[in-house]
């Protein structure tokens, strides 16, 4: 069974603003525990390049896998609200000019544009270490074990093997273009990692079984697969105005993707093969699985 649309767009907006609450109060500036200063240029930064809109998807992907096995909500959000640092640093140090370039971010000027270069620099430096001090404070209860399991999953998700190694691929792309496998190998890394990491860090959040989390990660994984394809068909039949930022970038750097070598309708076909498989994997939860079904649904058909 799949949440009803309705249903799906309320979840998903609750979640977001549970989500945002979190992350105003973890960025306001109350200094923590052994912090010296909270410099309010940089802190600034920092809230203005999480809290600039957004649906939230990967914080939702953590809080409904760790709700659909039993897990602790308030531990699912603020692990959420960790990813999500992560998630807004890639961006921030993406949008830089020795990066993609981009001025405008879910119709807003980016943060090196709205501050300046060091100033992004130095937010997405600091979000990234700070989604670790998230998991790891006091204020996340879980055992210790599963907050080292999670702080290690994490970094490899993120880091050299995950989305960092992967937006080095991308950067690489531009000038050599990678075959099928390349592509389908740097986006699972730039894109898939983090959204991997959600679905699986549900299951380790409930304590699950071995066996929930290998499926929540394969799950994870193909709607990961399912949100590029998207994102690439949107970024050749979108527009700048519906997105909220640039369209049209990969064929103009002649980055190379699976919509640029396979053409829209393979690809439309196989993003419905994705959400297929990823739907099939929810199949041993019956109707308890019904919200993250609709939101491999949602992956697909979302227009921006």
């Amino acid at each position: 069974m799949v949440a009803s649309s309705e249903a799906f767009d309320i979840r998903l907006k609750t979640n977001a603003q549970e989500i945002e609450a979190l992350l105003d109060a973890l960025l306001s500036d109350d200094m923590r525990q052994d912090e010296i200063a909270r410099p309010d240029s940089l802190r600034a930064a920092m809230h203005y390049a999480v809290l600039n809109g957004g649906k939230r998807l990967r914080p939702f992907l953590v809080v409904e896998s760790a709700l659909l096995l039993g897990g602790d909500k308030e531990a699912a959000l603020r692990v959420g609200a960790a990813l999500e640092c992560i998630h807004c640093y890639s961006l921030v140090h993406d949008d830089l000019p020795a990066m993609d370039d981009d001025k405008l971010r879910r119709g807003k000027p980016t943060v090196h544009i709205a501050f300046d270069e060091a100033t992004a620099i130095l937010a997405g430096d600091s979000l990234l270490t700070y989604a670790f001090d998230i998991i790891a404070a006091d204020e996340t209860r879980l055992p210790e074990q599963s907050k080292v399991g999670l702080i290690l999953a994490l970094a490899r998700s993120a880091g050299l093997g995950g989305m960092a190694g992967g937006q080095a691929l991308d950067l690489a792309a531009e000038k050599n273009t990678p075959d099928e496998r390349g592509i389908v190998t740097l986006q699972a890394m730039k894109t898939g990692a983090l959204i991997r990491f959600a679905c699986e860090a549900g299951a380790m959040i409930a304590g699950a079984s071995s066996g929930d989390r290998k499926r929540l990660r394969a799950f994870g994984e193909k709607i990961g697969l399912a949100f590029q394809l998207a994102d690439d068909l949107l970024d050749v039949t979108s527009d700048a105005a519906t997105m909220g930022k640039a369209t049209g970038k990969d064929v103009g750097r002649g980055k190379g993707t699976l919509v640029s070598l396979r053409g829209i309708g393979w690809a439309e076909t196989e993003l419905r093969r994705h959400v297929e498989d990823a739907t099939r994997l929810l199949a041993p939860y019956g109707d308890a699985a019904a919200t993250l079904a609709a939101t491999a649904h949602f992956v697909a058909a979302r227009k921006s």
